[in-house]
């Protein structure tokens, strides 16, 4: 009862700090990360130990598949180039650029431990990269670019964290060998992913309850990540791959009742698994601090010039990678080339995460060969709690001192009624085809519902204060109230069964949960 109670607590905390940082208008993993450290020192504080394949396995595989479920998949192809340039060759680049650093720095770690290190501190975290960008309203482009590299990246890191281990341990690692662990690591998990995939589409098509869709979404990351770390594959690029082909099939695969139950669960998933991801992250500081037993003058000088390199090098491959690109005209003609403003952004939103801290904890504690790595886990911790707070905080600053031009809302507004039009168009011919036989009024209804639809979607240019849909959807709302009304009033009164009220309930929560987007726009 007593590891319940923290858990409770935990979560608590960690939703309280997160409706705070809103009402604040903070970033939630900021203020999550500052209340862990607080907490850690704290006398009644449970002291928890994140275990590293509680993170790898356990909280990991579901927060990427929610992100690759929602990634644009076309998008995600368009900017492929720009993304495997960030979570694939930036993160060997950092890896070595660091690894270097410190090697000069400790000169008596062997180099591929020191490379080691920097596989761990090298790929930002999807969950803090996402809920950045996504706040500060950075051009969509830009935040494709981030999450795609998010996703990717912590593969590379990984596979290139076992290389380094094994070189530094002894094993005999060559070209060959590494060759063989990156077309395993890559292949390897692409395939198990296309499998599970395909398994799992299978089962959403012909699963008719939503509550066994939604039970199967969230086995669906771990059905995959097990049996690809089983195969010595990437677990990240299985759930990766399957989440990006299932989201991109969901509109086909599942029923719309199913849609919306899953779209609920997973907000409210990925809000609780994010809060304390970073929660737990800043809870380890006492017990990080306890086993350091490096001078702390040495500890700071070793710690600011690791995370100042790690900073810098970001920004040295990806403002050269982002133009020498665009040298070769079929590039440049399919991709015009950016403002500076985009690279820059780019290489600020550097946040480090989870990730990186479980991979830390997972270096080996060998006797082979001897190593300072309670000094690399406070490395690697203090890359986290510096890049969040330093780069997260300041990134919305940043943003608008580069003068980052946003999406233009007129065009997707424009874009969306076309589209629309379309829809209505051909939602009217499929009713004139098949209005044969049924009652004349409800013919007429589904009509004005379809021209409805155009012209709440051609009102959104208009400048007028109230729409003829907002206005709509403010009456009709109190409408609803009155008849909730009646119906707790006849439910209290023994009229009507609780039953009944559920029912009636439910379908109108639903009416409603539609006029929010007349609201919303």
């Amino acid at each position: 009862m007593d590891g319940l109670g923290e858990i409770v607590a935990l979560v608590a905390i960690a939703v309280i700090g997160t409706a705070l940082s809103r009402k604040l208008g903070l970033l939630a993993p900021i203020v999550l990360v500052i209340v862990g450290l607080g907490m850690s020192f704290l006398p009644f504080a449970p002291e928890v130990h994140l275990e590293p394949e509680l993170v790898l396995v356990g909280i990991l595989p579901p927060l990427l598949y929610v992100a690759a479920i929602e990634m644009s998949v076309p998008a995600f192809r368009f900017n492929l180039r720009p993304i495997l340039l960030l979570a694939v060759g930036l993160v060997i680049f950092t890896a070595f650029a660091v690894g270097t650093v410190l090697h000069l720095l400790l000169p008596e770690v062997p180099y591929a431990l020191c490379v080691a290190l920097g596989a761990v501190v090298a790929p930002p975290d999807a969950v803090a990269a996402t809920a950045v960008a996504r706040r500060i309203g950075l051009p969509r482009r830009l935040v494709t670019i981030l999450e795609g590299e998010s996703l990717i990246n912590d593969a590379t890191a990984l596979v290139l964290l076992r290389v380094s281990v094994a070189a530094a341990t002894g094993a005999a690692v060559g070209f060959f060998d590494v060759t063989i662990d990156v077309v395993r690591a890559a292949g390897g998990g692409i395939a198990i992913g296309a499998v599970g995939a395909l398994v799992i589409a299978f089962l959403h098509k012909r699963i008719k309850d939503p509550l066994i869709d939604t039970a199967l979404s969230l086995l669906t990351p771990f059905l995959i990540m097990l049996p690809a770390e089983a195969a010595h594959s990437s677990g990240v690029v299985a759930v990766v791959f399957a989440g990006l082909y299932l989201g991109h099939r969901f509109p086909t695969l599942m029923s719309a009742a199913s849609r919306l139950q899953m779209d609920g669960f997973w907000r409210i998933a990925r809000f609780l698994l994010e809060g304390m991801v970073f929660l737990l992250v800043g809870l380890q500081l006492r017990e990080i601090v306890q086993e350091l037993d490096t001078p702390w003058s040495e500890v700071i000088w070793i710690t600011a010039v690791v995370v100042f390199t790690l900073i810098a090098v970001r920004f040295v491959w990806i403002f050269p990678a982002t133009y020498a690109a665009r040298l070769v005209p079929r590039t440049r003609q399919r991709d015009p080339v950016p403002s500076a403003s985009y690279p820059a952004v780019i290489g600020w939103a550097g946040m480090r995460g989870v990730v990186t801290l479980a991979a830390a904890l997972a270096l080996p504690e060998t006797s082979e060969v001897a190593y300072p790595r309670e000094l690399f886990v406070w490395l690697a911790f203090a890359v986290i709690v510096v890049t969040l707070v330093l780069q997260g905080a300041t990134l919305p600053w940043y943003a608008r001192r580069f003068r980052v031009p946003p999406d233009d809302p007129t065009q997707d507004t424009l874009a969306e009624a076309a589209v629309q039009n379309a829809a209505s168009r051909a939602a009217r011919e499929r009713l004139e085809a098949l209005a044969d036989g049924a009652p004349a009024a409800t013919v007429e209804r589904l009509r004005d519902l379809a021209d409805h639809r155009v012209n709440k979607a051609w009102e959104r240019l208009g400048g007028a204060a109230e729409t003829p849909s907002r206005a709509y959807g403010r009456l009709r709302r109190e409408m609803i109230d009155a008849e909730r009304e009646v119906f707790r009033n006849a439910r209290d009164e023994g009229r009507i069964a609780e039953e009944v009220l559920r029912r009636a309930q439910r379908d109108l929560d639903l009416e409603e949960s539609l006029l929010q987007r007349t609201t919303e726009d």
